[in-house]
């Protein structure tokens, strides 16, 4: 776990004892609903993250002046999701277990349940803030239970009503909006009420989870599933602000598929706000 042979992402060269985050990879997308290729994203984010600066002008803070681990990616069983997800929570739960905030680069949103299972187990009062284009609220995908389309439910099976906060949602079927009224808070399309959440759940465990399909494609094309009407990226750089403040015990970006935007345009946007949150969480 702690001998690294790879590229780590630019700045987070930290040792994983002195480090209080540990970034991780897991590049697992076995079942993408449209396009594949979100398990290139951590690859992918590494190597294009040299292309901007260690220096953020937004928070005047340097990644050079923290420190943090990046673990690389894990192994992960293509075409076995409950194995995946069992990597994934053992590796959530070691950082856990060593006091360190684990944040994870999928992968498609599946990967999303793996670290809430270890997280929960730590913390039974978790809350969850998914930002998303989607609602991810079936109740199984054809005929599956674990999905990328499933996961925010999966999610709630753990936590229950009340603990689930959706912020840019805008595709899903009627009956996942349906479902959604009485058992979720959903803001649709905008992150608007961001603050308000925040603010009641200020006192509690959080879990936050970035489908970075929140954004609108014209912004970042690179994505598996892309939706009009997104949000943009100086939307989420306030929300960074906003949450600072907030237990975040957890923390995961994922559904970028590079391969989608040959200009690399969205994958460097992704570098970007990765390195914001990074900056934002170290503090």
């Amino acid at each position: 776990m702690h001998e690294r042979k790879f590229h780590t992402f630019i700045g987070c060269d930290g040792t994983y004892v002195e480090s209080k985050i540990v970034l991780f990879g897991a590049p697992f997308d076995s079942t993408t609903s449209y396009r594949p290729g979100a398990r290139f994203a951590s690859a992918a984010i590494r190597n294009e993250s040299y292309s901007i600066e260690t220096y953020s002008p937004y928070l005047d803070r340097d990644l050079t002046d923290l420190k943090i681990y990046d673990g690389g990616d894990l192994e992960l069983a293509f075409g076995n999701p409950e194995k995946a997800l069992t990597v994934i929570e053992n590796y959530t739960a070691q950082v856990l277990h060593d006091n360190k905030l684990p944040l994870m680069i999928g992968g498609e949103h599946l990967v999303t349940l793996g670290g809430v299972r270890a997280v929960l187990q730590k913390y039974p009062q978790l809350h969850i803030l998914h930002f998303d284009a989607h609602t991810d609220l079936r109740s199984d995908y054809l005929g599956e239970k674990l999905s990328h389309a499933t996961v925010m439910r999966r999610c709630w099976d753990l936590v229950g009503d009340g603990r689930i906060f959706q912020f840019g949602i805008r595709s899903g079927d009627r009956e996942e909006f349906s479902w959604a009224q009485d058992h979720v808070f959903m803001e649709k399309f905008t992150l608007n009420q961001v603050d308000h959440v925040v603010e009641k759940v200020k006192d509690q465990p959080v879990y936050l989870t970035l489908d970075l399909d929140v954004l609108d494609p014209a912004v970042l094309p690179g994505t598996g599933t892309p939706e009009a009407g997104g949000v943009g990226f100086l939307d989420l750089l306030k929300v960074f602000t906003q949450v600072k403040g907030l237990n975040l015990v957890g923390v995961d970006m994922n559904e970028l598929c590079p391969v989608y935007d040959p200009s690399g345009a969205s994958t460097l946007l992704a570098c970007k706000l990765l390195r914001e949150l990074l900056l934002t969480l170290d503090q």
